[in-house]
């Protein structure tokens, strides 16, 4: 059996955890990255979701951000905030290692600024994380263990990705600096796994609450896997889940997931 690999920003995890109780029955992955979940550590309702078998692991914070890990597979390690900035105290990264049967899969759920404004400090705060993120990959790489970047990287990476790509010139998710960072991460190697499979346009995993824009289709592509060449060589397939957003009081972002042919211990 492939291991499922996936990443949802659920946008407060207490406000929708009926909705990630039922997709996890449905889609069955064996590991989780989420964000958003917007409570503290001791918040999070661990008990209900430990009960369907995930070791779950949080890095949470009041209110704002938060990410979690849930894991079928015992977690080796986890470790949480993303190196290269010791004031930064958003809770936004949350690493886990897991054993394979052969090595080991180490999986980084992020939940990049949105860095708009793009005329105040949001923006360089989101290019410097950017960049630290860079710096991460770099090093984490260097093992050449199956690695996967999971999460809201609210980067549109082209103009296929994004429903009326003139309207978000300047916006933090597009402009051209957010996009060449992103570019970066894919030139050390990492591959962006939906990407993979497919080239088709309008593929979207978020849709805003505004005019429409889930009835329309109006969406953007912001919730991405990146996979080393360990994982990206054993890609068997991806997903995304949208008819999660049609759910009642849905998050704005839905699932995505890949399957792996790796082999847990």
């Amino acid at each position: 059996m492939p291991i499922r690999v996936a990443t949802w920003n659920v946008n407060s995890v207490r406000q929708r955890i009926e909705h990630l109780l039922t997709w996890l029955r449905e889609c069955q992955p064996d590991i989780v990255c989420l964000q958003e979940i917007k409570c503290v550590d001791e918040a999070f309702p661990r008990l209900e979701i430990e009960a369907m078998g995930y070791n779950v692991v949080t890095h949470g914070q009041k209110t704002f951000n938060g990410v979690a890990l849930l894991s079928k597979l015992p977690f080796d390690e986890t470790k949480s905030g993303l190196a290269g900035d010791d004031e930064d105290a958003h809770a936004r990264f949350l690493e886990g290692v897991v054993t394979l049967k052969r090595g080991v899969l180490r999986i980084a759920c992020l939940y990049l600024p949105n860095g708009n404004p793009v005329g105040t400090e949001k923006y360089p705060y989101k290019l410097k994380w950017m960049s630290r993120l860079l710096e991460y990959s770099k090093e984490r790489l260097k093992a050449e263990d199956p690695l996967i970047l999971a999460g809201d990287f609210n980067v549109i990476p082209a103009a296929r990705d994004v429903h009326n790509p003139a309207a978000w010139t300047g916006d933090a998710l597009f402009k051209a600096e957010t996009r060449e960072s992103f570019q970066s991460l894919l030139g050390l190697g990492l591959t962006d796994a939906l990407r993979t499979v497919t080239d088709e346009p309008g593929l979207y995993t978020f849709w805003d609450y505004q005019a429409g824009a889930w009835q329309k289709n109006q969406g953007l592509r912001i919730d991405h896997l990146l996979m080393s060449p360990q994982a990206s060589d054993r890609l068997a397939n991806v997903g995304i889940d949208s008819y999660v957003r049609g759910w009642e009081k849905p998050s704005d972002h839905v699932p995505v997931w890949a399957d792996l042919d790796l082999e847990a211990a």
